[in-house]
């Protein structure tokens, strides 16, 4: 069983897509932004590897505008098939399962046929991407059935009227999803019986949308297993948890280890792999990796800590305190109570005091080696914050700066940016 996360890595330095408008789309920058994104992309496929992530969801916006021909008609396939071909094999060496997820705008089922016509497109953009990497029919790419349009039967007509007149390349890679709002698992396991597409179940959508049938998460499962074959690898699953206080269907901010567990343990005989669909992304995957380890090593959880403690401090110093003490004991591996209590100061609003004191840590780290025009900026910059407490991302941005220009590893590996 792999757990994994979705197209962003969070706390890797220098690890973010970039794009352009379509006023922009030159041939130069195009081939610009191209080779930064598969760079970026090769970044994370080592960070993957690097963490033991043996399951990644990749950005379907790395080539912009790759399923619109018109505005993009690089042949960018020649052009970048060195980068594709060194990453496809690190994906192989590293056995990476790899998977893509179009956007809510591919929709085969909408009665427009210029709007069937760009998901087709868009389909095929995907397909070729991962075909570009050399993966197998176990890398797939997931999609929603679509809109309702006022007659759902019809709709589902359409669906599988256009699902039979795909490419048999795109069809050996799409798996058909529920969804929080039109689709409940039990009709897209019927259009599975329809189509042949095997079925992702997304337990966050079925409690949302679920025309009263409650039962369990590895009843639903296990249905959707049987949809799958030999040739599509192990079947998949997608798991979130509802934001704390946030809209309906809502993603949370990081994954709650103990609703995790629960969830863990129900599915565990069903042998799916867990894409974890969460705001913190990579965070969220090591965490619950590290929860659900054969190898637990006390090690590892010093390493989280190394990573997160700046982050805990600006929140609260009881707290951070309390995992000092908890990591003590080198005999023991407390990963509920860590993450429980990493939790736990993440849900605490920053406090000014408390995060001076943790700048100044943080500061303590490159004082010596900045020039005294930086260590003035620095007091300015720390001095503001009591006046106005939003300039803390302005100090933070400072020191992220200063981090890299010093190349401080332990800094730019630290969490303390990305909250």
């Amino acid at each position: 069983m792999s757990i994994g996360y979705a197209c962003l890595t969070k706390g890797v330095p220098e690890a973010n897509y970039r794009t352009c408008r379509k006023s922009n789309a030159t041939e130069e920058n195009l081939k610009e932004l191209i080779g930064h994104n598969l760079s970026v992309l090769e970044k994370m496929i080592d960070y993957n590897h690097k963490e033991g992530i043996r399951l990644f969801r990749i950005s379907s916006d790395i080539i912009p505008f790759g399923s619109d021909f018109i505005v993009n008609d690089l042949d960018w396939p020649t052009l970048f098939e060195a980068q594709f071909n060194r990453i496809g094999e690190k994906i192989k060496r590293y056995d990476i399962r790899v998977s893509m997820h179009p956007g809510q705008y591919t929709v085969l089922n909408s009665p427009r046929k210029e709007v069937v016509d760009r998901a087709i497109d868009d389909l095929t953009y995907h397909t070729l991407f991962l075909d570009l990497l050399g993966t197998t029919a176990e890398s797939k790419i997931i999609l929603h059935v679509g809109g309702v349009y006022g007659d759902k039967a019809s709709a589902m007509d359409r669906f599988a009227d256009v699902y039979q007149q795909l490419d048999e390349r795109i069809k050996d890679r799409l798996i058909i999803e529920n969804d929080d709002r039109s689709y409940t698992i039990e009709e897209v396991l019927t259009l599975s019986q329809r189509t042949g597409a095997p079925v992702v179940y997304d337990n966050l959508h079925h409690r949302l949308n679920n025309d009263g049938d409650l039962r369990t998460d590895s009843y639903w499962i296990n249905k959707a297993k049987e949809t799958w074959h030999e040739k599509d690898g192990r079947p998949k699953v997608h798991y979130s948890q509802q934001q704390l206080n946030g809209r309906e269907g809502a993603h949370s901010q990081f994954i709650r280890i103990d609703e995790f567990m629960g969830f863990y343990e129900e599915i565990k005989p069903c042998k799916v792999d867990i894409m974890l669909e969460v705001k913190d992304k990579n965070l969220s995957a090591v965490k619950c990796q590290l929860a659900t380890t054969a190898y637990p090593e006390i090690g590892d959880l010093e390493k989280e800590w190394s990573r997160y403690k700046y982050t805990v401090l600006e929140r609260s110093p009881v707290i951070y305190e309390s995992i000092r003490n908890l990591l003590k004991d080198k005999s023991s591996y407390p990963v509920i109570q860590f993450y429980r209590l990493i939790e736990a100061a993440l849900s605490q609003d920053i406090d000014v005091n408390k995060a001076i004191n943790s700048l100044d840590h943080v500061w303590g780290y490159l004082n010596k080696q900045t020039t005294a025009k930086e260590k003035e900026r620095y007091q300015t910059y720390k001095a503001n914050i009591v006046e106005e407490p939003k300039n803390l991302e302005r100090v933070k941005r400072f020191l992220y700066k200063l981090a890299l220009k010093y190349n401080q590893d332990y800094l730019l590996g630290s969490l303390y940016f990305e909250f």
